[in-house]
């Protein structure tokens, strides 16, 4: 289960990520946010209608969705931590070490 939900959510991750730069830039993107003209423009059918638009707002709600997910599906994984130190033999061989005679 964890092993699919995560390649659906890197694969929307991926999709999301071509859809937006696919998208034109317009320069004014956050002008709906003050109210005015840029807020009527944004509820009426032209605003709303645009294909790509649409498809960034559904592949976001499906990476939100699937990120959640992955996160209180593992969140319950129990998984002990594992160290090299923890799982190192306790004694080790020390080879001896050949001693050289000095000065002869």
């Amino acid at each position: 289960m964890g092993s699919i939900l995560l390649v659906v959510h890197l694969m929307t991750a991926i999709f999301l990520v071509a859809i937006i730069l696919m998208q034109r830039s317009g320069g004014g993107a956050l002008n709906g946010l003050g109210g005015g003209s840029g807020a009527n423009s944004f509820l009426s059918a032209r605003g709303t209608g645009n294909l790509l638009t649409r498809l960034t707002a559904i592949l976001a709600t499906i990476f939100f969705v699937t990120s959640i997910s992955l996160c209180l599906y593992y969140r319950g994984a129990e998984r002990k931590p594992t160290s090299v130190v923890q799982s190192a033999p306790v004694s080790q061989n020390v080879p001896d070490v050949p001693t050289i005679p000095l000065g002869k």
